[in-house]
């Protein structure tokens, strides 16, 4: 979006940011922490660090594809990474089947309990249920 980028066309840095955000509610939804659920319970997933390299920019006009996956969990906590590229087609100039990657971020999220701000254990299903996805990233 226009808003999104400076007067040159780039793409601004928050801008990834807020997409990184938005990739990660949804998949955090998918594995079970819906927003009603996490204002039911007081249970929230918090960044607790964020690593991310800016390998090129993103302009104005560039269609950017997000892709999210778990990649570890602790006992408090788990990692998160994305991936947002562009491919051949979404753009001018890019040569055919060559994927442009704008950026890659990895997050670190711990579970904490609200309105005390405690750290909570990671639900014990999780182990089983995403072992294989860990396993397979």
């Amino acid at each position: 979006m226009f808003y999104d980028t400076d007067c040159g066309g780039v793409v601004h840095n928050i801008a990834y940011l807020r997409l990184i955000e938005k990739a990660r509610t949804l998949l955090a939804g998918q594995m079970g922490m819906r927003l009603a659920d996490m204002a039911a319970t007081g249970l929230y997933p918090v960044v607790v660090r964020t690593e991310i390299d800016y390998r090129r920019p993103a302009r104005l006009g560039d269609t950017i594809c997000i892709r999210g996956r778990l990649e570890s969990l602790e006992r408090v906590r788990f990692w998160m990474g994305f991936e947002l590229t562009r491919h051949a087609g979404a753009g001018e100039g890019v040569p055919a089947g060559d994927p442009v990657r704008f950026v890659n971020c990895r997050q670190q999220l711990a579970l904490v309990q609200m309105p005390e701000g405690r750290p909570a254990r990671l639900p014990g299903e999780w182990s089983k249920r995403y072992a294989a996805v860990v396993a397979g990233r």
